[in-house]
């Protein structure tokens, strides 16, 4: 049972190109936003699109293929990890950040 503890599966469309970062040892981080939609009627009989974004961060060579690869557009399946962090801001506020760290993912078109 603990494979499937904490695991995210997300099938969406890049919001922009994925942003990839070299850390000081010489490892990659990319970090990319994903869209994801669910149309459905309402009780007016109305249809609805319902857009969620996402955060996602991958590291090492998944990093480095999602920023080639990753393009504003690209149609992408992600299976990863949820996961929180938080950070002071400039102005010395707490900010919240949620975002999915990519196990393995697939680029559909």
């Amino acid at each position: 049972m603990n494979n499937i503890r904490n695991r995210v599966q997300l099938i969406g469309n890049l919001g922009a190109d994925t942003q990839l970062k070299a850390t000081s040892n010489g490892s990659h981080i990319a970090n990319a936003r994903i869209a994801t939609k669910e149309v459905y009627t309402n009780k007016a009989g109305e249809k609805v699109t319902d857009t969620q974004w996402h955060n996602l961060v991958a590291f090492g060579k998944n990093a480095e293929t999602l920023a080639q690869y990753g393009k504003k557009g690209k149609e992408l399946a992600v299976n990863g990890k949820l996961t929180h962090r938080s950070y002071a801001d400039s102005s010395g506020t707490k900010r919240y950040f949620t975002e999915v760290v990519i196990q393995e993912f697939v680029l559909l078109r």
